[in-house]
C-alpha cells in the first residue's frame, strides 16, 4: 500500500511541504561570512567559463507553459494521484529550499563573485518552483511559498556540509530528471503528465549548479582530505539513500512511469557516483553485496514504520522505535562498507547516453 497520505486542499499541501522528517527537503542557514571569505583567483578561467554559461541563461524561456500542456493533464487513479502529489510537492519543496538558500548567501555576503553565482542560482531554483507549484494549481493544491518561507523550519549547516550536500543533491537531480526523460522518450505511452516532457533542459541546470559546487569544492582542496574524508562519505551514503527509501515508498507511481524502482535508483546512483569523480576522493562501492542488501533492509524498515506511525496506539510508537533503531544501525553498517579510491579531480561532461 502506498504511505502517500491523500492532500485534498491547498493548506494541507502546504503543510506537507513545511513538515519536517527525515526524509523531507529542508531550508537551511550557513556561516555567510566564511562563503564571503572564498577567493576564486586560483580557478578564474574555470570560473568565469561558468559565470558566463549562467550570464548565457539558456532556460531563461524554457519553464513557459505551450498550448498542450493543459490538454494532456489528466484524472489519474487515487493512489497514483496521492504518489504523483507527493512527488510534486516534495520536489517544488526542495526546489524552493534552494532558491531560499542561494537567496540568503546572496543577501549576506559582499564577495561580488559569489553573490553573482548565488543569484543565478536562486533565479533557476525559483523558475523550477514556480513551474512544479504551476502543475499543483491545476490540481488547486498549490504550496503557499510564502507561507512556506516563514514557516518551514531551518537547519543550520556548516559551509562544507552546505558544499557536499548541495553538490550531490544537484548532480543526483541531474541524473534522476535525465534518467526518466530518455525513458519517457522510449515509452512515450507511460508519459501520464505533461510535466516529464521539460525535464531534458531543466536537468541542465541541476548539472550546471553542481559545476559551481565542484569548483567550490576544488577551491578548498582541504575539504577533500583527511578527517573531511569522514564527511563525504557519510553525505554520499546519506543522500543516496534518502534517494532509494524514498523512491521506494511511491509504489504507485513507478508502476505508471512502468519503471521498477530499484532498477531505475541503481541507473540514478551509478551516474550520479561516476560524476562525483570529478571531486570526490573515492565513491561508495554500489556494487557491494552489502550495499543492495542494506538500502533494501532501510527501505522495508521505513515501511513498517510509516505503517506503525497509521496504526498509533503504545504498539505502534514502539514499533516505530524499533525501526528507527534498526534504520540507524543499518546506516551505521553500510557507512563502513569498503569504498573506491579515485583520483580526483576528472572532467565529467554530459553524455547524450545518458
Amino acid at each position: 500500500m502506498s504511505p502517500a497520505v491523500a492532500v485534498s486542499n491547498r493548506e494541507e499541501a502546504t503543510s506537507r511541504a513545511v513538515a519536517t522528517s527525515m526524509l523531507s527537503p529542508r531550508f537551511y542557514r550557513t556561516d555567510y561570512a566564511a562563503l564571503d571569505r572564498i577567493d576564486v583567483t586560483p580557478l578564474r578561467k574555470e570560473w568565469q567559463t561558468l559565470l558566463d554559461e549562467f550570464r548565457n541563461d539558456g532556460n531563461r524561456n524554457h519553464f513557459e507553459r505551450d498550448e498542450a500542456f493543459a490538454g494532456e493533464v489528466r484524472e489519474l487513479p487515487p493512489e497514483l494521484f496521492n504518489e504523483f502529489l507527493d512527488f510534486l510537492i516534495s520536489s517544488v519543496t526542495a526546489e524552493f529550499s534552494g532558491c531560499v538558500l542561494y537567496s540568503e548567501i546572496a543577501k549576506n555576503i559582499k564577495n561580488p563573485e559569489m553573490r553573482e553565482l548565488m543569484r543565478f542560482m536562486a533565479r533557476d531554483e525559483s523558475r523550477h518552483a514556480g513551474f512544479i507549484n504551476k502543475s499543483l494549481k491545476d490540481y488547486g493544491l498549490n504550496v503557499d511559498l510564502a507561507q512556506l518561507t516563514r514557516d518551514k523550519k531551518y537547519t543550520y549547516f556548516a559551509p562544507k556540509s552546505i558544499f557536499y550536500a548541495t553538490y550531490l543533491s544537484e548532480k543526483i537531480g541531474y541524473a534522476r530528471y535525465i534518467a526518466i526523460f530518455r525513458h519517457f522518450e522510449r515509452h512515450p505511452e507511460k508519459r501520464f503528465h505533461p510535466i516529464f516532457r521539460w525535464f531534458e533542459q531543466w536537468c541542465n541546470d541541476e548539472f550546471r549548479h553542481g559545476e559551481a559546487f565542484a569548483l567550490l569544492l576544488r577551491l578548498n582542496p582541504h575539504l577533500l582530505r583527511g578527517g573531511n574524508k569522514l564527511w563525504i562519505r557519510f553525505f554520499l551514503l546519506a543522500v543516496f539513500a534518502t534517494m532509494y527509501v524514498r523512491d521506494h515508498n511511491r509504489p504507485q507511481l513507478y508502476e505508471a512511469f512502468g519503471m521498477d524502482p530499484t532498477e531505475y535508483d541503481t541507473k540514478v546512483l551509478a551516474i550520479t557516483s561516476e560524476i562525483t569523480k570529478q571531486v570526490f576522493p573515492f565513491t561508495l562501492d554500489l556494487d557491494h553485496p552489502r550495499m543492495r542488501a542494506g538500502l533494501d533492509r532501510l527501505s522495508r524498515l521505513n515501511l513498517a514504520g510509516l505503517a506503525a506511525r497509521e496504526r498509533g496506539g503504545l504498539s505502534g510508537h514502539l514499533k516505530r522505535f524499533a525501526c528507527a533503531a534498526g534504520m540507524g544501525l543499518e546506516f551505521a553498517r553500510l557507512y563502513f562498507l569498503p569504498t573506491r579510491p579515485n583520483e580526483a579531480p576528472q572532467d565529467v561532461r554530459l553524455s547524450p547516453a545518458w
